[in-house]
């Protein structure tokens, strides 16, 4: 028997480790844990430690699930909406102008780092310098709940944008352009009948798990094979079963693996190469361009008739830097047009622009509460229809996440109360599937601040019933609760004791505990029953 694997696990033993410390500490500050990961690997680069071969497979790996998951959760719609094509063709157009001559002009005034780069070769690093991190919005967006949000549909639709643009970028340059094969990469729409039957007939087990694998490394294999980019091809699968009742339930329960294996992207951006203090200093000074960024998105987006609120928490999202950027900053190596150590200084910005959108997101809603009339005098009059702020018309109880949990709320309190029971569900799709069903169900975001101002002014609600699978989405609706001085009484669920309290402690006036008041209501289920009976 080969024990190879052995000696390959025990190598990784100290990265592991040294991880999932500065993870917790990390979380322990109200940073997300990805940052300690992205800490780990610069602390273990300039130690002089090298990623070993379990770390490049998890980092691979952890790519493909994830754009495999987020085109379980995509409405293709979104691409075709002018806030997104249009801004994305924008902000790059104009990034690359501003970045790169501005690198130029240093590079003319003989700045260290910067002196030997030409017009060309500046304008290919402000061309890095555009993209946005696929894999950091996403991460974060699932984290928080918001993939399926307004403000998060843009801008995954806009990181989808940006990654089309990079798999041209890589074909002009390294001269690989699709085989003739790709066009046949269009017979799978056809097929797409056969793999719904495949996810109908596999339940709910270890099979959901290995058709979830199959489907992401089979679409990734696929691409590759015809000179596509694989992960795009992971994507392709995803959007094909999207629209499967049971594409929610395979996205859950391939969660936990995708999150372990993105631990190795995050390791492997700070073990990218051996750090100079001239290209780390370089990327001290990169960083802040992402201010520009975040600001140019903001702008663009207002303009496009989106609301301050959606146009500020997507631009908060993208205030980063992309891994994008390193594969450009390799191939402008590999062919002689850049030092070697553009490779570090890009990484080192790409590292910091993470920690910067990471502190960034978890106070985004507190930025702007806080200057909540001043952002709003930023947007238009006239707003698209998608983005209006909820109106709930006089219901006097609300139930927010119209999932299974939430869904058995809203029927019970509907037989008891009638009319006035309203749902709230953040993602467009769920709230017109329960339309169709009869229910009162509004697509919305229940974190939104002009939502609940609106709400309080009309003094309607006096009862909101959390029913979210994130905790710590119901913990941002009871911040905005709190915020407007809402009187009526306040009901969630939760998954742990511990997420109870912190719950409780937020200002919730009864908190149902899934699991533990599970057997407890099935019991008074089964009594009542027999009295029936």
């Amino acid at each position: 028997m080969d024990f190879q694997w052995v000696a390959i696990a025990l190598g990784d033993v100290a990265w592991i480790s040294l991880a999932f410390i500065l993870g917790l500490l990390s979380r322990s500050v109200g940073l997300p844990p990805l940052v300690g990961y992205l800490a780990t690997g610069f602390l273990l680069n300039i130690y002089g430690i090298a990623s070993g071969e379990m770390l490049e497979k998890l980092a691979d790996l952890g790519i493909t699930l994830l754009l495999f998951t987020v085109g379980l959760k995509l409405n293709l719609r979104v691409l075709a909406r002018p806030q997104v094509w249009a801004v994305t063709s924008l902000h790059t157009a104009i990034v690359v102008v501003v970045f790169g001559f501005s690198i130029y002009a240093l590079a003319l005034a003989g700045v260290p780092f910067l002196s030997d780069l030409s017009l060309s070769h500046a304008l290919l690093i402000a061309f890095a310098l555009s993209f946005s991190s696929t894999v950091f919005v996403v991460k974060v967006l699932e984290e928080r709940g918001e993939v399926a949000s307004l403000h998060g549909q843009i801008a995954v639709g806009i990181l989808i944008m940006q990654d089309i643009a990079a798999v041209a970028f890589l074909a002009i340059s390294t001269g690989k352009w699709p085989s003739v094969w790709a066009a046949l990469i269009v017979l799978l729409i056809p097929l797409r009948f056969v793999l719904h039957r495949l996810l109908q007939y596999v339940g709910h087990g270890e099979l959901l798990v290995l058709y979830g694998f199959m489907l992401a490394m089979g679409g990734a294999e696929l691409f590759e094979l015809v000179g596509m980019k694989g992960d795009l091809g992971a994507l392709a699968l995803g959007l094909l079963i999207a629209s499967h009742p049971k594409a929610d339930e395979m996205a859950k329960t391939m969660l936990g693996f995708k999150d372990l294996f993105l631990l190795g992207f995050f390791l492997a951006v700070g073990l990218s190469g051996q750090p100079t203090l001239m290209a780390v200093t370089a990327g001290v000074l990169l960083a802040p361009l992402v201010f520009f960024k975040s600001a140019l998105f903001f702008a663009l987006l207002t303009r496009f008739r989106l609301r301050a609120r959606t146009s500020l928490l997507a631009s908060v999202n993208l205030t980063n830097f992309s891994e994008f950027g390193l594969i450009v900053a390799a191939i402008g190596v590999g062919n002689g047009w850049l030092d070697s150590q553009w490779l570090i200084a890009i990484a080192t910005a790409l590292s910091l622009s993470f920690a910067i959108a990471a502190a960034l997101t978890t106070i985004s809603r507190r930025i702007y509460r806080q200057k909540q009339s001043f952002w709003k005098s930023l947007q238009k009059d006239e707003l698209i229809a998608d983005d209006q702020p909820l109106d709930t018309k006089g219901a006097t109880i609300a139930v927010i996440g119209m999932g299974g949990v939430g869904t058995g709320a809203y029927n019970t309190m509907r037989d008891k109360y009638g009319d006035t029971v309203i749902g709230i569900d953040i993602d467009p799709v769920t709230a017109k599937n329960h339309r169709k069903a009869g229910r009162n169900v509004l697509h919305g975001d229940s974190s939104d601040a002009d939502f609940w101002d609106r709400i309080q002014a009309d003094h309607s609600l006096e009862l909101v019933m959390l029913a979210m699978p994130k905790f710590t989405t119901n913990l941002a609706v009871l911040e905005q609760l709190k915020q407007v001085s809402f009187e009526g009484r306040v009901a969630a669920t939760a998954k742990f004791s511990d997420e109870a309290t912190a719950l409780k402690q937020a200002g919730a006036d009864t908190v149902f505990n899934i699991y533990t008041e599970a057997g407890a209501g099935f019991a008074g289920h089964v009594v009542s029953q027999k009295r029936e009976v």
